[in-house]
């Protein structure tokens, strides 16, 4: 077996729990296309959970362990988000 790349095993992962929802979704008499785009929306979900998380966790590390950091950090955040919204406004 080939050693896998990081981001291999989280899409082989996500395939799997596409394919997993999916039928389940299907199972229950979900029409075939509505069971994807359900499971779809159920994966989205969870990897924003997942990513909020890990951004709480990250966030919370550098308070405790790199104060100095910290400021600086949520200043980055306040920037990407502001960038985003203007993205978002201006339709790029």
């Amino acid at each position: 077996m080939l050693p896998m790349i990081p981001g291999q095993t989280s899409d082989l992962v996500r395939q799997h729990a596409l394919a997993t929802l999916t039928a389940t979704f299907m199972a229950q008499g979900h029409p075939t296309e509505y069971a994807k785009q359900m499971a779809t929306a159920a994966i989205f979900q969870t990897d924003l959970e997942l990513r909020n998380a890990q951004l709480t966790h990250l966030l919370g590390w550098l308070k405790q362990e790199h104060s100095e950091l910290y400021s600086q950090a949520l200043g980055h955040l306040e920037s990407t988000r502001e960038a985003f919204e203007q993205r978002l406004q201006s339709g790029s």
